[in-house]
C-alpha cells in the first residue's frame, strides 16, 4: 500500500498563501446551510432514537428509494431499492465490489489514466491493473477489444472493466453515446463485467445526464454513486447497484467491514430529498464549476507557454495538462509549492509508474479569482523548468546550439495537443 498523491499534499494545501489546483473538494458553502443545518437538526431531536442507533447493513429503506429517483435521471429507470447498497461513499463501494470480485493476482482494466482511488484499491487487492487507453472521447474501444484479447492469450481472466464515463477523474472526458454502445458490445462479447463509478453525472455544463451504462444493462454492469458531489462530501453517503445475487455478497461484506453505514448521515440525505429543491441545487452547482472551468481555460490559453496542452472539459471538476516535452510534473512540484500553487502529479493516476508528463488541475474549489492567480504561477514554473531544461551540444568552437524543438503531437488521443492556439475540443 503506497500513500495517495493527493492526500500527501494536504498540509501543503491547507495554508493560506498556496492555491489549491489540486484537491477535487466540493464548493459546499453554495449549499443553503443555514438550511440544510436545521434540518440536520430537527432530525436529531424528533427521531433521534432511529437516528442515532444502529442500522441495517443494506442501508435505510427510505434513501434507497430515493437514490432510485436519482438514477432515473441517467436512465436507470428499472432500479429496484432492494439492489442498491448504501455505503460509507463510493470509494467504500468500489472496495466492497474489489472483494467480492478480486483474488490476488486477477486482472482489472481500467482507463489510462485512472482514478487514484480506486488504483489504491487495487493495489490493495493486489490485482494486476492493465491500462486501456482513451481520447476526446473516452475509452477507446478498439484498445479495450485488444486488452481483453491479450488477457485471453495469456490465461488472464479479467475479472472487470473499471470506467469513469463522465466527465472522467483525471481526465476531465466524457464516453461519448456511440462509444457507450459499442463498448457494452464488446463487454457482452467477452463476457466482462463493468464497473461503473459516476460521482460526477449530474454536473455537466453543455447537456443533461447522458444515458449510464448501467441503463443498456442490468446484469453486466454494477453502478457506483455517490452524494459527495451533488450534496455533501462530509457525509460519505454513497451507493452501489448491483444484480442480487451480488447485492447480497455485497452487503456481507459491509456488515464484515463496518457492521452497517452510519444512520445519521444516511437519514440527512434522504431529507434532503424529501424536503430540499436538489435538483435545482444541482443546478446551482453546475453554473458555479462552469465559471470556475471557464477562468481556469481562459488562464490556461492566455498564460501557458507552447508546447502545453490540455483537455477541455464539458463538466465534472478537472483539467489533464500536458507539459512540454521533457518535463517531468512530478520533479517540478516542490517548485510549484515554492511559488505557492499546488496541483497533483500524473504519476498518482497511472499503475505502471507512467504519466510523469501530466498534472491533473482541479478548478471546483478555488474562486475564479484564484484559479487565475494560481494558473499565472504554475505558468512561471513551466517557464523556468523549460528553461531549465533547455537542451545545449557543445560545439568545437566552445559555443553551444540549442537542440531543435520536439515534433508536435498528433491530435486526437490523450497523449495529443489542446493548446492556446487551437479551438476544438483535443484532448491532452
Amino acid at each position: 500500500m503506497k500513500s495517495s498523491e493527493i492526500r500527501a499534499l494536504f498540509s501543503v494545501v491547507s495554508r493560506p498563501e498556496v492555491v489549491s489546483l489540486a484537491g477535487g473538494m466540493p464548493a459546499v458553502t453554495a449549499l443553503p446551510l443555514d438550511a440544510v443545518g436545521s434540518m440536520i437538526g430537527e432530525l436529531v431531536s424528533g427521531m433521534g432514537a432511529q437516528t442515532l442507533q444502529y442500522g441495517s447493513g443494506q442501508g435505510d429503506p427510505r434513501l434507497r428509494e430515493r437514490i432510485c429517483d436519482v438514477m432515473a435521471l441517467e436512465g436507470i429507470t428499472d432500479a429496484s431499492p432492494s439492489e442498491v447498497v448504501v455505503t460509507v461513499g463510493s470509494q467504500q463501494g468500489l472496495d466492497l465490489v474489489t472483494r467480492v470480485f478480486v483474488d490476488p493476482g486477477d486482472v482489472i482494466l481500467a482507463e489510462a489514466p485512472s482514478y487514484v482511488g480506486a488504483l489504491g484499491v487495487f493495489q490493495a487487492a493486489q490485482a494486476r491493473v492493465r491500462h486501456v487507453e482513451m481520447d476526446d472521447e473516452g475509452l477507446i474501444p478498439e484498445a479495450l477489444e485488444e486488452a481483453l484479447t491479450a488477457a485471453s492469450a495469456a490465461g488472464d481472466r479479467v475479472k472487470f472493466l473499471y470506467t469513469v464515463p463522465n466527465f472522467h477523474n483525471p481526465a476531465g472526458v466524457t464516453l461519448s453515446e456511440a462509444r457507450r454502445e459499442v463498448v457494452m458490445a464488446i463487454a457482452e462479447r467477452h463476457d466482462l463485467l463493468i464497473v461503473e463509478d459516476n460521482p460526477y453525472g449530474l454536473l455537466g455544463f453543455e447537456h443533461g445526464p447522458m444515458r449510464a451504462l448501467r441503463a443498456r444493462n442490468e446484469d453486466r454492469v454494477i453502478y457506483l454513486g455517490s452524494f459527495s458531489k451533488t450534496f455533501s462530501p462530509g457525509l460519505r453517503v454513497g451507493w452501489v447497484l448491483a444484480p442480487l445475487a451480488v447485492r447480497e455478497k455485497l452487503v456481507l461484506a459491509t456488515e464484515a467491514q463496518v457492521l452497517c453505514p452510519p444512520s445519521l448521515t444516511q437519514y440527512a440525505v434522504a431529507r434532503y430529498l424529501d424536503t430540499q429543491p436538489w435538483r435545482e441545487q444541482i443546478k446551482v452547482f453546475t453554473e458555479l464549476y462552469r465559471e470556475r472551468r471557464d477562468a481556469t481555460l481562459e488562464s490556461l490559453d492566455a498564460l501557458m507557454p507552447p508546447g502545453t496542452t490540455w483537455t477541455r472539459p464539458d463538466g465534472g471538476f478537472y483539467v489533464w495538462l500536458k507539459l512540454p516535452h521533457g518535463l517531468d510534473a512530478k520533479l517540478m512540484q516542490p517548485r510549484a509549492v515554492a511559488a505557492h500553487v499546488a496541483y497533483v502529479p500524473g504519476i498518482g493516476f497511472y499503475a505502471d509508474g507512467g504519466g510523469r508528463e501530466y498534472m491533473r488541475l482541479s478548478y471546483c474549489y478555488p474562486e475564479p479569482h484564484q484559479i487565475r492567480e494560481g494558473v499565472r504561477r504554475l505558468a512561471r514554473v513551466v517557464e523556468a523548468e523549460l528553461d531549465l531544461h533547455s537542451t545545449f551540444d557543445t560545439v568545437d568552437t566552445g559555443t553551444f546550439r540549442a537542440a531543435p524543438p520536439a515534433p508536435r503531437p498528433v491530435p486526437g488521443s490523450l497523449t495529443g495537443p489542446a493548446n492556446r492556439d487551437q479551438t476544438e475540443d483535443v484532448q491532452a
